[in-house]
């Protein structure tokens, strides 16, 4: 496993993704309380992280809810919620025991029974988690607190599944809520972490605030990213969202938050010249931007006219404009992050193309009618609105229509699980960006290729998805490599979505913040305020 504080770019920054923090009960603010308040890059408004791969849901999900498992910093799983584990000489069955003291926020102990419905649901929709369960024989509970997995065949992967560290994550809920359809949103926002969320302090567009829970135990180990000992060191976080990033910038100044998760580079001189703010890095592995097409909907539901809209996305021009400052990103053609282990060129020729000339003839012959293009644009997260921009540009360029619709982040996670026509509220184009850690291997949501089980876009390849469930019970690095390369093609060859290549955001914190994490994901366990 490759440790993140040994990867290159130790002097860039790390993105602070998405957090919406709350607390619960009716517990009143008393002065001698210890508050983090911190600006998160995005408002929280749907708040199910099992329903959508929102960082900052999964953000606000790791506050309140706890996991089986969980990835230390050198991407290996160590127990979380489970006391102790065996596995049966063939490799097919797996007994996991919950450790002691697990409740949940409104008093029940966290059962066997608890687990396996979350388990269930999280199946449904993560990439891994789909994979996990395509070989899963049963799953039951032996006693209240002992979980039993039988599977059809020996599976590499399945405490790293169990124990992924981003979205979608397996995150622990209360049956009843597990219960719900996982293409629903659950109504209750009940865990078990370290933090407990106040439905009636949350004012979606403005504040989200969590209290400490008084009954949590912490695992005695050292915090390690996601696992160990998390451990409340504050009473209450509170979240505070500002749209305007100059506004944001001089309540940190102010003193009026302690921390900012991701400011705009072109604020990082100012910031970078007070001497009572730090701003340093968090994921030395970056982000990487993509640019997703909906394969459901014309114009995009024709592969030529998506390989066209490629061609012309010069990442040197996403990069400079949206991100700015050339210490804060590189190119990276491959669909797997730079300097990991599955970084290939395979077919990736078609996204260092970056030729305005070359697109307007591709797509024209691709049958391309003059659909409109409709893009969503996130006016609130600088980056994703400036690659919004700059992709409208370039496909007018080569000669489309095209649609740009402004609104938030939040409304866009929203919008975005709509297949519905544009005329009834569909859209055909969004930008994002994932994690380094999110999408190193293929068995990232991102890269499916059934519509039916997949991420927003939902395209279809059958290829692509034997290539998938191969890479899942490969033995070898050797043949992880080969399937990754095959995955990679096939991902190119659909046009799945435009890689805009690798990026990282600074965060910043005033003096009085202790306790940072170095992870891919922003954590506010173990963080405290003098």
């Amino acid at each position: 496993m490759l440790s993140w504080t040994k990867r290159r770019f130790l002097t860039a920054a790390a993105v602070a993704i998405p957090l919406a923090l709350g607390s619960f009960g009716t517990i009143g603010q008393a002065a001698a309380e210890k508050v983090l308040r911190v600006i998160p890059h995005a408002d929280l408004k749907n708040l199910d992280p099992i329903w959508t791969t929102a960082y900052i849901s999964r953000n606000h999900g790791y506050l309140i809810y706890d996991t089986l498992f969980a990835m230390d910093e050198n991407f290996k799983p160590q127990p979380q919620m489970v006391d102790s584990w065996t596995t049966s000489d063939d490799g097919l069955t797996w007994t996991f025991k919950l450790r002691d003291g697990l409740k949940w926020h409104d008093g029940p102990d966290v059962t066997a029974e608890d687990c396996i419905a979350s388990l269930q649901r999280w199946g449904k929709r993560d990439g891994m988690g789909q994979a996990l369960f395509g070989v899963v024989d049963s799953l039951t509970a032996s006693d209240a607190k002992t979980i039993v997995m039988k599977l059809k065949q020996p599976y590499g992967l399945v405490l790293e599944s169990i124990g992924k560290i981003s979205s979608n994550v397996p995150f622990m809920m209360p049956k009843r809520m597990a219960e719900t359809d996982p293409f629903k949103q659950v109504e209750e926002h009940i865990g078990s972490g370290p933090f407990m969320f106040s439905k009636k302090d949350w004012v979606p567009g403005s504040k989200v605030v969590y209290l400490k829970n008084p009954t949590y135990v912490p695992r005695s180990e050292p915090t390690s990213a996601a696992a160990g000992g998390k451990i409340a060191k504050v009473d209450r976080v509170e979240w505070t969202y500002f749209p305007d990033q100059t506004t944001a910038m001089n309540a940190l100044i102010s003193g009026e938050v302690d921390y900012f998760e991701a400011p705009a580079n072109d604020l990082m001189p100012i910031l970078s010249a007070n001497a009572d703010i730090t701003v340093e890095i968090n994921d030395p592995l970056g982000n990487i931007g993509f640019a997703r097409f909906n394969h459901l909907l014309p114009p995009f539901d024709n592969a030529k006219v998506r390989r066209a809209a490629l061609m012309a996305m010069k990442q040197e021009d996403y990069l400079a404009g949206a991100v700015g400052d050339k210490q804060f990103w590189k190119t990276c053609y491959s669909v797997f992050p730079c300097d990991t282990p599955l970084d290939n060129n395979v077919g990736s020729d078609i996204m260092k193309t970056g030729d305005i000339d070359k697109a307007k003839a591709a797509l024209g012959d691709s049958g391309y009618d003059g659909t409109p293009v409709v893009i969503m644009q996130p006016t609130d997260v600088p980056i994703l609105s400036a690659f919004s921009l700059i992709t409208a540009e370039k496909l007018r360029k080569i000669g489309m229509k095209v649609d740009v619709q402004a609104m938030d982040w939040s409304t866009l996670t929203s919008r975005r699980a709509k297949r519905d026509p544009v005329a009834d509220g569909g859209w055909n184009m969004f930008h994002t960006w994932w994690i380094g850690a999110d999408v190193i291997d293929p068995m990232a949501i991102a890269f499916s290729g059934n519509p039916a089980k997949g991420w927003f876009g939902w395209p279809t390849d059958a290829e692509l998805e034997k290539a998938r469930t191969a890479f899942a019970v490969a033995t070898t690095v050797e043949e992880k490599k080969v399937l990754g390369k095959k995955v990679q093609e096939r991902l190119w060859a659909i046009g799945a979505s435009g890689h805009l290549g690798q990026f990282f955001t600074p965060v910043a914190y005033r003096k009085n913040v202790k306790g940072l994490i170095k992870s891919p994901v922003q954590f506010f366990w173990n963080m405290s305020v003098d």
